[in-house]
């Protein structure tokens, strides 16, 4: 009898020591300190430059700010790629799309990057009267036009050195550009937001990662890509290279993934019929239904994880995307994420024939947005306080989602303070 009790006193003291001895999970630790007041808190820093349209003031600030916000987080290393672009004169032809973009996305109808429109549908389109912003403070600073002509742009970047392969890097992105007369807040504040935000926190002090992290805030989205476009073009074939020779430094470690974030808060569902007073549908001159969207975030809601299942690095970039799914499983708090195969229109299209490239959204770029299910998207109603915290909440679960699939595959490690 004392020999059982001796072994049950054994084995009570046993198991708080053996989960005391058990190490920490340093992917859970970092996904804790994403808080949903701090990530809107950067966004609503963000709409302060307005709708940060590209070849303006505003935008040059903006970019001023986010590097500025990188450098006081201990990503210290900063830099800008600078790039021409040229905006044409009003009325003249389109400019070509960024090179290796086709012009209806990849393997599909225009735009749809393969994906078909289903159910019902709200006509999509850009803002570009400035009088439909009612918000006279947002008028005034949206005011300045880009200039006509060829001049100057730059992406902002930082980067989180690995300790075991620098020579190797993962790439985090999103664009800081917008357009519509609005704040920009959702396309894309929301995605800028999360990639600060994880850039603050693989840069504390304790926080080592095996292989490099390259967190990007691309310019000219809006216009075709072009921010990104030109990343591609001017750092490709410097991938993997020494520089200078025997420094242990690599100015572009060879690409791994490349994640890219656009969008990522309003999931409110299909567009529903609008109801009058006495529930019936509202009608237009036309005798049709008008559609509007869902006043609340779908209990349904999910982050979107997509890539293109045409393009050559398919089946890395499928990989990639499970990967994250499985980090969204594991580590994600309140949205689950899921999977698609129609990536199109989108920063991470001038790499996806280079290199494992995803895109994380709110909603499927072709199918869901591309029938309206945003009718904020390139609106002067893209502005902070259209959204509430259900909405802000799906940015930080993609935020937790990139963070835990990044930290497993650079391999992070969090030393004891």
């Amino acid at each position: 009898m004392k020999a059982v009790v001796a072994l049950s006193v054994a084995l009570a003291f046993a198991a708080p020591m053996a989960s005391a001895q058990a190490p920490a999970d340093p992917i859970s630790q970092l996904v804790k300190q994403l808080e949903l007041e701090r990530y809107k808190a950067t966004i609503k820093s963000l709409t302060k430059f307005g709708d940060r349209r590209q070849g303006t003031q505003r935008n040059r600030d903006a970019l001023d700010w986010i590097e500025a916000q990188l450098k006081s987080y201990g990503c210290t290393n900063t830099e800008r790629l600078q790039y021409q672009f040229t905006q044409p004169a009003p009325g003249a032809p389109s400019p070509k799309r960024a090179p290796g973009i086709p012009s209806g996305g990849a393997g599909g109808p225009p735009g749809q990057g393969g994906s078909t429109l289903f159910g019902n549908r709200i006509p999509t389109g850009v803002n570009a009267d400035p009088l439909r912003q009612p918000d006279e403070r947002l008028r005034a600073l949206n005011a300045e036009q880009t200039p006509v002509g060829t001049s100057l742009r730059e992406n902002v970047y930082c980067t989180k050195i690995g300790s075991k392969h620098p020579e190797e890097m993962y790439i985090v992105s999103a664009h800081m550009d917008g357009i519509g007369f609005g704040e920009a807040a959702n396309d894309d504040g929301s995605g800028t937001a999360l990639v600060m935000e994880l850039a603050r926190i693989f840069s504390q002090p304790g926080v080592e990662t095996d292989r490099s992290i390259r967190f990007v805030l691309w310019n000219n989205e809006e216009t075709g890509l072009n921010g990104a476009a030109a990343y591609v073009e001017q750092r490709k074939d410097l991938q993997g290279i020494e520089s200078p020779k025997g420094s242990g430094k690599y100015p572009e470690p060879k690409w791994l993934g490349m994640i890219q974030h656009d969008m990522m808060m309003y999931d409110h569902g299909m567009p529903i019929p609008k109801l009058d007073a006495n529930g019936k549908p509202v009608l237009d001159e036309k005798g049709q239904a008008i559609y509007v969207s869902p006043p609340e975030q779908r209990l349904e809601a999910d982050v979107n994880i997509e890539y293109q299942s045409v393009s050559s690095q398919a089946e890395g970039s499928a990989k990639l995307a499970w990967a994250f799914r499985a980090a969204n499983d594991k580590y994600a708090t309140n949205y689950p994420a899921a999977v698609g195969f129609h990536m199109t229109n989108t920063d991470s299209t001038p790499f996806m024939n280079l290199v494992p490239s995803i895109s994380l959204r709110e909603n499927e770029r072709g199918q869901q947005i591309g029938a309206g299910w945003n009718p904020n998207w390139h609106q002067p109603t893209d502005n902070y306080d259209t959204y509430s915290d259900k909405d802000f909440l799906l940015g930080l679960n993609a935020a937790q989602t990139t963070l835990a699939g990044v930290a497993q595959l650079a391999g992070v490690r969090v030393k004891a303070k």
